[in-house]
């Protein structure tokens, strides 16, 4: 676990005076940051990555608590590479929200809204914080919806697409310029110009 992350988790929600103990739910959601990992596979078809918990082992997205030292949607690029090696170019701006109830060490159940920043994947390190504690797979968003358990990141994934929020699941193709002069008087143009 990095330096950074480990300095925030002592920020994070912990059991003291005044607050809820184990077994009891905070009354406040308490924020975090989430990435959608996705690429385009070599049929140009969208993909979305998925890791598993490391507690129960279920479907979820890379993410985690906010670190005071970085904007959220670098956090999240952050849980990204910790979790899963991903590094890639993170959106700015969050694509959705959802929520879901964490579960702390001695049993204390914890609200959660988590932000949800795109991150385009282009590449995946040798070696990561948490690799082998976790495990990773592509899906296509419909697949993913069904192996997820919230119902707002079921919602965001079957809805989602690399432009937006829509319903594409296929790389957007940019056509072609093509010369409107006929392909002889192009070239002899080139060739003019450069003599």
């Amino acid at each position: 676990m990095s330096q950074a992350k480990r300095k925030f988790r002592k920020d994070g929600p912990s059991a003291t005076p005044g607050e809820p103990q184990s077994g009891e739910t905070w009354r406040k959601p308490r924020p975090q940051v989430g990435t959608l990992p996705f690429r385009f596979d070599e049929e140009g078809r969208f993909r979305i990555m998925l890791i598993t918990s490391r507690e129960s082992r279920r479907w979820v997205i890379p993410k985690g608590w906010p670190m005071r030292s970085l904007k959220p949607h670098r956090a999240a690029e952050r849980e990204a590479y910790e979790e899963a090696g991903l590094k890639g170019r993170v959106g700015k701006a969050a694509v959705g929200v959802y929520a879901y109830e964490k579960r702390l060490a001695g049993g204390l159940v914890v609200p959660c809204e988590v932000s949800v920043f795109l991150l385009r994947m282009t590449g995946q390190r040798k070696r990561w914080p948490e690799m082998g504690q976790r495990d990773g797979r592509w899906f296509s968003p419909d697949e993913a919806a069904e192996l997820v358990q919230e119902e707002g990141l079921r919602h965001l994934l079957r809805e989602f697409n690399p432009g937006g929020m829509g319903k594409t699941k296929e790389r957007p193709r940019t056509p072609r310029k093509r010369s409107s002069k006929p392909a002889g008087e192009a070239a002899s143009r080139r060739a003019t110009k450069q003599a």
